[in-house]
């Protein structure tokens, strides 16, 4: 064949003839599909982080408004890369994998509230810390103490403690969903805003926390101040209520 002859072939093949179309049709149906299919696993994701009771196929099924065996396959996905893992009883819960993801965005949220920790630290007289939930534990991710005194209690970054035991823990099992059964101080907390508490975690130590409300409700984190002073716990309620809700705002 000449080169006269292929030449009108050759060029017309930016005019958008049916071969080059339709190659482009399928690859943009096909980023819609892949879009639809990453928007709904991650929404998958939210819906099982934002109950910590879990959730059965159904109900994410029927919160993303498809079949049965779509929200079971979404599960399946995550489960596989340890972001949701199924229990005993049927129902999936958060996996080990959205720790990773949390520790991230925590990171953020301590860097941005070291600041305002030192301020008030040194405001009170008293260490002041940002607690995160890990699993079922209360963890310091930073801890600030105060250089306006001479005596105070302090205690180290990375110490934890159980879930529902001292003011922080009290302060982020707020964050969750009441329960049937919880502890009546839970629902005092939940209900005051905040969790006051005398000598849970140290022997002589009063606690006072408040639960942040950042951008990531699946992120559960509070301020915590901690004074051997009963005075300095009693008047920094309304100060612990502002940095939590100026640290929240930051995240």
């Amino acid at each position: 064949m000449s080169d006269k002859q292929a030449g009108p072939k050759t060029r017309s093949a930016p005019d958008g003839g049916p071969g080059r179309a339709g190659a482009r049709g399928s690859g943009s149906a096909g980023k819609a599909v892949g879009s639809q299919t990453l928007s709904r696993g991650l929404r998958a994701l939210e819906l099982v982080a934002g109950q910590p009771q879990g959730l059965a196929v159904q109900d994410v099924a029927e919160c993303l408004g498809v079949h049965r065996t779509i929200a079971y396959r979404i599960l399946v996905t995550l489960a596989e890369h340890h972001l949701v893992v199924k229990a005993a009883d049927g129902r999936y819960r958060a996996g080990s994998g959205t720790v990773t993801l949390a520790r991230g965005y925590a990171a953020g949220v301590r860097e941005a509230a070291l600041p305002v920790l030192r301020r008030t630290a040194d405001e009170l007289g008293a260490t002041v810390a940002l607690i995160a939930a890990e699993g079922n534990d209360a963890v310091a991710v930073a801890v600030v103490e105060p250089r306006s005194v001479d005596y105070h209690i302090g205690y180290r970054v990375g110490s934890r403690h159980p879930i529902g035991t001292g003011a922080a823990g009290l302060a982020l099992a707020t964050l969750r969903l009441p329960a049937p059964g919880e502890p009546a101080e839970v629902a005092q907390a939940r209900d005051q805003g905040y969790a006051r508490t005398f000598g849970r975690i140290e022997p002589g130590a009063h606690g006072v926390a408040v639960p942040l409300r950042t951008a990531d409700p699946a992120l559960h984190m509070c301020v915590n101040l901690i004074t051997s002073r009963e005075d300095v716990a009693d008047g920094s309620v309304s100060v612990m209520r502002a940095v939590a809700e100026e640290i929240s705002a930051l995240g």
